[in-house]
């Protein structure tokens, strides 16, 4: 098991070199976990390397590398099971991972997070984390975002009318908005959400 600093040190390594492609230095992950000691995050870096997360390249300047199970173990989550939302049904433990990388991640594939509720009845709601799979064009139905006139965006279900795009809001607070096509750009469509609990 990773110490809360631990993890928040090799989750801070792991999201770097995704990001630039290349691992950060001691000084830029001090600065990124707010360490002001040296001497701590070496000690970090190293627990990481003992543990098996971390291969250390002697004498690189940039000479931190992920491992598989560092890899593994930030991207996936236990899956113990199915859980009833009806009727009750026999709890049974299960064995298998769920892969969040595989369940969010992706090329192309972009986070916004939700601001309002016009698409509440959807099961968005204020606050939610969306995830967006960037695409230029949609189906009917689909729920996208939407760049109108080069300006606004917004998340709603696409309908194609002829010559004109209907933006549909998942609340009967809120009216559908109507558009020629050319004043709507689809940006991308929904493929996921995310929402935390306190």
């Amino acid at each position: 098991m990773l110490t809360p600093s631990q993890h928040k040190t090799l989750t801070f390594i792991r999201h770097f070199i995704a990001q630039h492609d290349y691992a950060p230095t001691l000084s830029e992950i001090a600065a990124g976990v707010g360490l002001r000691s040296k001497g701590s995050l070496h000690k970090h870096v190293q627990a990481l390397a003992d543990a098996g997360y971390l291969h250390i390249a002697a004498g690189q300047h940039r000479g931190l590398r992920l491992t598989p199970q560092a890899d593994a173990q930030t991207h996936t989550l236990p899956l113990l099971g199915r859980i009833a939302a009806g009727q009750p049904i026999e709890a049974i433990p299960g064995e298998e991972t769920l892969n969040l990388a595989e369940f969010l991640l992706g090329p192309d594939r972009f986070a916004l997070r939700v601001q309002g509720d016009s698409m509440q009845d959807a099961g968005i709601l204020d606050g939610d984390t969306v995830i967006i799979q960037r695409r230029d064009s949609a189906m009917n139905d689909d729920i996208v975002v939407a760049l109108i006139d080069d300006e606004e965006a917004t998340l709603k279900r696409l309908r194609h009318r002829g010559e004109r795009i209907e933006l549909i809001p998942a609340n009967p607070a809120y009216q559908t908005q109507v558009y020629a096509a050319e004043r709507v750009k689809i940006q991308g469509v929904l493929v996921g959400q995310l929402r935390t609990y306190p």
